[in-house]
């Protein structure tokens, strides 16, 4: 059924994306180094984790709401007009809640 293969690829994805949220957040736990240098190249580094960091909350905020929705027998409905989304964007956003007429 797609309904068990929709929430087998969210709960994949969430997997892999605490995997990934687990590992910056280590990496911002690390120290500084002593170098000058090395530490602006650190502070950059800094900057695009960050953003990834919050790009991965966000793709994880997504996951949750779609298995939400899953729970609740509302999944697949798009928010915005209330048309079903079509199986072939689930499959392969499986975390939407817009059709692909209401995406931006």
């Amino acid at each position: 059924m797609i309904v068990a293969k929709l929430t087998e690829s969210l709960n994949s994805k969430k997997a892999e994306l605490s995997n990934r949220l687990a590992a910056i957040e280590n990496d911002f736990k690390k120290g500084r180094s002593q170098d000058f240098a090395e530490q602006g190249s650190e502070c950059e580094n800094d900057q695009v984790l960050d953003e990834i960091h919050q790009q991965t909350l966000n793709e994880i905020a997504q996951i949750n709401d779609a298995l939400k929705l899953l729970e609740n027998e509302q999944y697949g409905v798009c928010t915005q007009c209330g048309q079903q989304i079509s199986e072939q964007r689930l499959l392969a956003l499986p975390q939407t809640h817009l059709c692909i007429n209401c995406a931006p």
